[in-house]
């Protein structure tokens, strides 16, 4: 089958498709490459032989209509073992770091396996995705090299809107409840814990595009809604003399604390020797890449195999971090790709 993409940008009522017709997508090994090119990009949180940045060179471009009507699921979904004790494990290994002050901030992400008697088609889950989740960034992408990808993110690694750019820093979770369901998390009270990693991730983010830019703007943060959970959101514009470093400062801020911690190469480091589940795509950034650019940090994923789904999320420690409170923020965050596979009544 053809390389193709297909992404739906938030609030928008229509998608857009990418085909390659011919040949296999072009791998890439580091995000400077990236400058001056165009198409479709899936990069990894790790860039390796087996996992290189690839770039879906758009043969054919087609905007399609996303379904509005809710859907069902058919099929039970079962549910395999979970990954609880290696994620307490990781925990108090990551932690303990923490407590060193080794690092200020790390991500410790899991994967859980769950399978369906029937394969899903993965169109029809982008679909449900894009009926579900009208705030984020919707994507479906396959290739030999990757395999099929779906996810649904709120967090905006770079963006172009003319010949200005936009990135934000996004970080803190709390899960909404009850009333709350029914409005934009405006009465959420955000913990000290979430508004510090809020902090170190807009830090960074200020620190990085002083290295390639002396104008840019920084607004909030705020909190922000993303499926049944609330995130704190600060914006920031920016201008760049070109394209021409748009690789550069790609490299500077993926991985973002985000996903990663910081320092940023000390923990990286750590998280690929130590994580018990490798990354693959999960935590890296996709999009369309060209006139106009929206890349999106690949969170809330969903690598499928045919009734075989490897569901993805991960959560960013802090010192005072209890490992119970971050196990239920990802079994939250996991919800969003494991609820297109649960029957509706």
């Amino acid at each position: 089958m053809p390389a193709f993409a297909i992404y739906r940008l938030p609030y928008e009522d229509r998608a857009t498709l990418i085909r390659q017709n011919v040949g296999e997508p072009l791998e890439l090994f580091s995000c400077q490459e990236l400058s001056g090119q165009q198409g479709f990009v899936m990069a990894p949180f790790q860039v390796t032989a087996s996992q290189p940045i690839l770039l879906i060179r758009p043969d054919e471009v087609e905007r399609v209509e996303c379904r509005t009507e809710a859907v069902g699921v058919k099929g039970p979904v079962m549910a395999r073992p979970s990954q609880r004790d290696t994620y307490s494990i990781d925990f108090a290994n990551y932690h303990a770091q923490l407590e060193l002050g080794t690092f200020r901030k790390i991500v410790l992400a899991r994967c859980a396996d769950e399978e369906t008697a029937e394969p899903i088609d993965p169109m029809e889950l982008f679909q449900r995705a894009c009926e579900r989740y009208p705030r984020m960034f919707i994507a479906l992408v396959s290739t030999e090299k990757s395999g099929c990808w779906l996810t649904a993110t709120p967090e905006i690694l770079l963006q172009s809107e003319g010949d200005k750019w936009r990135t934000i820093a996004l970080a803190g979770t709390m899960k909404l409840e009850e009333d709350q369901l029914n409005s934009e998390g405006e009465t959420v009270a955000w913990s000290t814990k979430n508004i510090q990693e809020q902090r170190i991730v807009s830090t960074y983010i200020t620190e990085c595009l002083e290295q390639f830019t002396g104008v840019f703007q920084e607004e909030g943060p705020r909190t922000v809604r993303a499926a049944n959970l609330v995130h704190l959101r600060s914006d920031f514009t920016f201008s760049l003399p070109g394209d021409a470093q748009l690789g550069d400062l790609l490299h500077a801020l993926h991985p973002t604390p985000a996903v990663c911690g910081l320092p940023k190469r000390e923990v990286f480091n750590f998280i690929v020797r130590n994580e018990h589940t490798p990354r693959r795509y999960y935590s890296g950034f996709m999009g369309p890449l060209g006139a106009e650019t929206h890349l999106y940090v690949s969170l809330r994923c969903m690598n499928i195999e045919g009734c075989h789904y490897h569901l993805y999320a991960g959560g960013g420690l802090l010192k005072d971090s209890v490992e119970l409170q971050e196990w239920q923020e990802t079994e939250a965050k996991l919800e969003t790709m494991r609820s297109l596979l649960v029957c509706k009544p």
